[in-house]
């Protein structure tokens, strides 16, 4: 591959609009699997029939196709003659969330924890979107295999909403078993106008560590609190005294967030009981910051149990942990570039850094337990979601008062504009994986 530049080649754009105007062959189908997602979806690392369904499509579209890589992941290539290897990823998990959106195609799923609690399952966070496109782009490259040469790399990744999907694939010789990509390109929805795309080069998605704190009291009868020590004050007076980490321990300099997700503790009004655990998520957009966030909630949860006569002290845990997602900017810059120029200035939007996590920063990240160096480049944009009328209708000119009328990721109503999302965001993808493989043979 040659030195990546800010500029898509004149012939790359020609390709893509070339390509990019034969999406309503597969529009159709594209459609037809995402409403099939949307209403059977999967949550993170039981996505059995979700790569099922990605894997019998990627076939029948002339892939080669692995599955159970890293789990529940799917790796499609397509070897079109000498050229670079370009990677398109998507992610496949759904949310413990109950959808509640009266879509004729909402999901009815629940499941059962292994605590004995019945949870909805929703496609809240437009992985059935992401899953849609990448197939459909696949299939569109795969039917105009005369406009491009080199290697398509399809990765359908489980697992990302706990931020271990990536990790799992890495691990699993995602790079060395199949060919080492030239760049990774992704995407991912956003409760914007339908038409637009979101790009930023350098940082653009925080680094997150969920952290999960055990609290330990002596339990006993609510009638006589003195003779207890009681997790549940503990927990709350902990609760309270974290909200003080961003605004007073982090510079005003540095986004931060410190969020208790989940408190749980207790069985029946009148039982003080022995412990109470906390679900903290914390984002930063460096490793330093996110050491000093987690080091201050340890010292803090610390002192209240030790106040409080806590008989142990807390246990803190970090369950997941991601990197910021570090776009790099040339490849950034030339796909942001043939976006442009196939559909105008006007829907390409430059946000500001967004503390939403991904754990999309391990594919541009060698290390041990992933890959070796060189680092592989990587590009990763916002696909817009919503009616262009909603979003033109509502109050505010500026990109981010816009998206808090709306609701986002992670809400039981979120539920994108189908058709003009499916459209664009194939659109978007497979006109970024041309700007990076070579054209025909002369």
């Amino acid at each position: 591959m040659t030195a990546l530049d800010d500029t898509p080649a004149s012939d790359a754009i020609s390709r893509a609009r070339h390509v990019i105007g034969d999406v309503d062959t597969v529009l159709d189908a594209v459609d037809a699997l995402y409403r099939d997602l949307h209403q059977y979806p999967e949550l993170s690392q039981f996505e059995e029939q979700t790569s099922a369904k990605v894997a019998a499509r990627l076939d029948g579209a002339g892939l080669e196709v692995a599955t159970h890589v890293g789990g529940f992941g799917v790796v499609g290539v397509l070897r079109n003659g000498d050229g670079p290897v370009v990677a398109l990823r998507g992610d496949m998990d759904a949310l413990p969330i109950h959808e509640d959106t009266d879509l004729p195609y909402a999901s009815q799923v629940s499941v059962t924890r292994d605590d004995g609690s019945t949870v909805g399952v929703m496609h809240a966070c437009g992985h059935d979107l992401h899953t849609s496109c990448l197939v459909g782009a696949a299939e569109l490259l795969a039917a105009n295999r005369d406009a491009w040469r080199g290697t398509l790399f399809i990765l359908a990744q489980p697992a990302e909403e706990t931020i271990s999907g990536a990790a799992a694939m890495l691990a699993d010789g995602l790079f060395s078993r199949f060919p080492r990509p030239d760049v990774v390109l992704g995407q991912h929805a956003m409760h914007a106008r339908a038409e637009m795309l979101l790009h930023r080069p350098d940082t653009f998605l925080a680094a997150s560590r969920n952290l999960e704190i055990r609290i330990f009291g002596k339990g006993g009868h609510g009638s006589s609190p003195h003779v207890t020590i009681d997790p549940v004050l503990m927990a709350a007076q902990a609760v309270v005294a974290l909200q003080a980490v961003v605004s007073r321990e982090i510079s005003p300099n540095q986004p931060a967030v410190v969020t208790v997700g989940s408190i749980h503790g207790g069985t029946r009004y009148n039982i003080v009981p022995p412990e109470v655990t906390l679900q903290v998520t914390t984002r930063g957009l460096s490793e330093p910051v996110m050491d000093q966030i987690q080091a201050a909630i340890e010292r803090i949860v610390n002192g209240v149990c030790a106040a409080a006569r806590a008989p142990k002290e807390p246990q803190v845990t970090v369950c997941e942990q991601t990197y910021a997602t570090v776009n790099d900017p040339a490849t950034t810059a030339r796909v942001r570039a043939v976006h442009e120029a196939l559909f105008g200035d006007d829907v390409v939007s430059y946000p500001e850094v967004i503390m939403g996590s991904e754990d999309f920063a391990l594919y541009g990240m060698p290390g041990a337990g992933r890959y070796d160096e060189p680092a592989i480049p990587t590009a990763f944009w916002f696909v817009g979601t919503l009616a262009a009328d909603r979003w033109d209708a509502a109050p505010g000119t500026q990109l981010l008062d816009k998206l808090a009328t709306f609701p986002g990721p992670h809400t039981p109503h979120f539920a994108p504009d189908r058709t003009a999302s499916l459209r664009r965001g194939l659109e978007a993808l497979t006109a970024g994986a041309l700007v990076f493989l070579d054209g025909p043979a002369a």
